[in-house]
């Protein structure tokens, strides 16, 4: 039987760093969605503060497959 996935886009971020953003955005949304299955870096950025990186942005793509008879 095939599958269909759902796409969204979040933003994690994190002053240690990109994994640290990237985990933080995923374990945020499995709080509230089932099935994630695989994610896409899609942007990374910071924010400067005082001449200093202050925050690490990573826009991501996450993908989740949509429930029904296979379930």
């Amino acid at each position: 039987m095939s599958k269909v996935y759902k796409k969204i886009t979040l933003v994690g971020t994190s002053p240690e760093g990109i994994g640290p953003a990237v985990k933080s955005a995923i374990k945020r949304a499995s709080e509230t969605l089932r099935h994630l299955d695989w994610f896409e870096i899609k942007e990374v950025r910071g924010r400067i503060e005082n001449g200093e990186v202050a925050e690490f942005q990573v826009v991501l793509e996450v993908g989740f497959r949509l429930e029904g008879e296979a379930d």
